[in-house]
């Protein structure tokens, strides 16, 4: 019997790139997004294309519903969905932050909820969280971006020992740079929220950073897939991997460095 997968965002990028790996390694997949046509090319793979918004509660819990219904299980879900909103915050909208944890928390968190019954049922399955290298330290600009991620980093740790009793593995995925629409989403957005307030000198820098980074050290979106794939198939999967464009590093001078010091090599990358 095929494992079935559940893969979140999967309309560009790591979900996209997942779902299709996944598929071709014997996996029975639903790639989920709130667009339908930019995922058709998965119909080739045999994944099975549904719409969901993962901040709409029906839309959530149609899903899941559906794939109960057709399938009678979700062996392994994947917290994928997500966006990064930059800007000063002072300049963000609390109903911008409010969103950004809509998606990359709450949408999240609800979505868990509702296939863990399921795993708990069957005394197994495997939650893989698409984290950030950025849930282990923070940049100018990205409040509210790696705040989600740092919550996200105790939610994982925190489920991990809930669902133990379980047979349920949680596993975070702390992606670097990665080649796909997030660093343009990420770089338009901090140039029209700080572009032209008092912060715009660092964050016209930061937005020329986020074009070299992802042009000179960005890994595509199938080395995350694969690392992911690597995490189900192990029996011990690790609770955390950092994949991909300069994770491991950043994250070994964040451990190393003192906070002031590790600030100011963050800094002197805005030039």
């Amino acid at each position: 019997m095929k494992k079935v997968v559940l893969v979140t965002g999967a309309s560009s990028g790591i979900g996209k790139a997942t779902a299709q790996l996944l598929s071709q390694n014997g996996y029975l997949v639903y790639g989920v997004a709130r667009r339908l046509e930019p995922m058709q090319e998965l119909s080739a793979y045999g994944v099975k294309l549904l719409t969901m918004d993962i901040t709409n509660e029906k839309s959530v819990m149609g899903v899941v519903n559906e794939i109960i219904d057709k399938e009678g299980r979700i062996d392994i879900l994947v917290n994928n969905a997500g966006y990064g909103s930059y800007g000063a915050l002072e300049d963000v909208s609390i109903e911008e932050a409010k969103y950004q944890f809509e998606v990359n928390i709450f949408g999240l968190a609800k979505l868990s909820q509702l296939v863990l019954p399921h795993m708990r049922k069957q005394n197994s399955g495997k939650i893989i969280n698409i984290s950030s290298m950025g849930g282990m330290f923070g940049e100018p600009h990205g409040a509210w971006y790696h705040a989600t991620k740092f919550a996200l980093e105790g939610l994982s740790d925190s489920l991990r020992m809930e669902l133990k009793q379980f047979n349920i593995n949680v596993v975070l995925i702390q992606p670097g740079a990665i080649k796909s629409e997030w660093g343009g989403i990420a770089k338009n957005k901090l140039l029209s929220v700080s572009g032209n307030t008092a912060y715009k000198n660092l964050a016209i820098k930061h937005a020329n950073l986020i074009d070299r980074t992802y042009k000179l050290v960005g890994s595509e979106p199938m080395v995350i897939a694969k690392t992911i794939l690597k995490a189900i198939e192990t029996k011990r999967p690790k609770t955390r991997y950092a994949v991909g464009g300069g994770a491991k590093l950043i994250l070994f001078f964040k451990k190393v460095l003192p906070d002031k010091l590790f600030d100011k090599v963050m800094l002197s990358q805005l030039k």
